[in-house]
Order: C-alpha cells, then structure tokens, then sequence
C-alpha cells in the first residue's frame, strides 16, 4: 500500500526530470507505446538519400534527422520552442544540418521552390499553403501526423468526458493538402497501445505532450494524480491508445 509520501516521490520525479528535444528514453520501465507499422525514420532515410534538398519542420531535437544516414547535400530543419533548438543544433552538427529557430503559425523563412523534400513528424500544426510553397514542382511531403483523440483516455482521467475529437482528422489533412495544390499518394493510419506503469510517467508525459492537458500544471491537477495514481495502484497499468497517420504528397 503506497502513502502520499509516495505518490508525492513519484509526483514529483514526473515533474523534475527534463523534457527538451523529442526523444522518450526517460519514459523507459515506466510507460510503453507500440510503433507504427510504416517505419517513419527508415522511409525519411530512404527519401534523404535521393534528393538535394530537404526540410524538416518541426524538428524537436533532431532525433530523426539523425538517424538520416546519407543525407542531401542541403539539409535544414525549423524548430519553434526555444529550448529545442539548440539541442537540434547539438544533436544535428554532424549532418551539417542548419537548424532555423521560427515563431509558432509564422510563414516559412524560405523563398518559393527551394526544396525537393519536405518532411514532419508530429507537427505542431501543418501550414499546407506554406508546405507547397517551399516545394519545388514533383516534389515530396512526408509527415507522420498525430490523429484524432490520440490518448484521449489519460486527457478524460485529467479532464472528464470530453466532446468527439474533430480536430486532426485524416481526411481534413488530405482536403488541406489538396486545396494547396499537392496529390495525396499516400495516407495510412495506425491505432497504437499506450500503457503507463506509474504517475510519475503520466506527469512526465503530460508535460512534454502539453495538447494532451492543455495547461497542465502538477498543482492544477493534483487532486486528479492522485485518483489516477489509485487506479494504477488497484487496477494495474493505465491503458491508452495513440493514434498516427502518415500522409505523403507531391506537389503539382
């Protein structure tokens, strides 16, 4: 039988340890989610190989550019939080990637047609105009998106029953996509098991994923750990479900 004492330990290594870059190693023995079948990194990899020039937006801190092990001979990646971007430019210093800090909804600080390749993981928002814009004619983005309600059952055990998810919706990005000029050839979607050992892996998360809780503060929801500590107590691991699709088009 825990004691606040407890939960308040596990509480409080949850809000401690450190969230910059896009990386989950601290999540390891505490919480687990199951990959999407497609292999995002070795289909960025395979694309990065064939071309000049490419874009990463929304590059956290480069975890996946720097799996990229033939990389185009221009290589550049945006990152709007703060704190990201010099663990991109750290961690992508060997590619000879640029790193550009932008402003969050900010038009792209590129001129027309400047690349081959365009590629997101998990963006923040896509700005399909923007994406078509910076692609040269034929070329290509590939992003791995994260879909509607993604973990909609750890935001209803902070928040309560929430209304059905619109937002993010597969069919939403391919009409987008379209309306700014660029053929969907590809779009898969991937339901994926989430599962959290203890509390202190849920803060962790909530904190890094800040659209899971909007405005997550350990002292807003206290009250709401602690039942959701119980439950993991009496009832096991907490279960969730993530939900990605991968989408790739090509400009007209």
């Amino acid at each position: 039988m825990t004691t606040n004492q407890d939960v308040e330990r596990l509480i409080a290594e949850g809000a401690a340890a450190p969230v910059e870059g896009w990386a989950f190693d601290w999540l390891a023995g505490r919480a687990t989610e199951e990959r999407p079948p497609w292999g995002y990194a070795r289909l960025v990899a395979a694309r990065m190989a064939s071309v000049e020039t490419a874009l990463d937006v929304d590059t956290g801190g480069g975890e996946v550019l720097a799996e990229v092990p033939h990389p185009p001979r221009l290589l550049v990646a945006t990152e709007g939080w703060p704190p990201n971007v010099e663990v991109a430019r750290r961690t992508l210093r060997p590619l000879g990637a640029t790193v550009v800090a932008v402003t969050p909804d900010a038009p792209l600080p590129f001129r027309d047609a400047r690349f081959d390749l365009v590629v997101s993981r998990h963006p923040v928002r896509t700005d399909w105009t923007e994406t078509a814009r910076v692609l040269r004619p034929g070329g290509t983005f590939l992003s791995q998106q994260i879909g509607p309600g993604t973990v909609r059952e750890l935001s209803e055990a902070i928040l309560g029953p929430l209304p059905p998810p619109v937002a993010r919706r597969p069919d939403r990005a391919v009409a987008a996509a379209r309306a700014a000029g660029l053929d969907v050839v590809d779009l898969r979607e991937a339901t994926l098991r989430t599962v959290f050992h203890d509390i202190a892996a849920v803060v962790w998360f909530l904190r890094k994923v800040v659209w899971t809780v909007p405005g997550f503060t350990v002292d807003r929801y206290r009250r709401e750990l602690y039942a959701l500590h119980r439950r993991i107590r009496d009832d096991g691991p907490f279960v969730a479900h993530a939900r990605r699709f991968l989408i790739e088009a090509r400009r007209r």
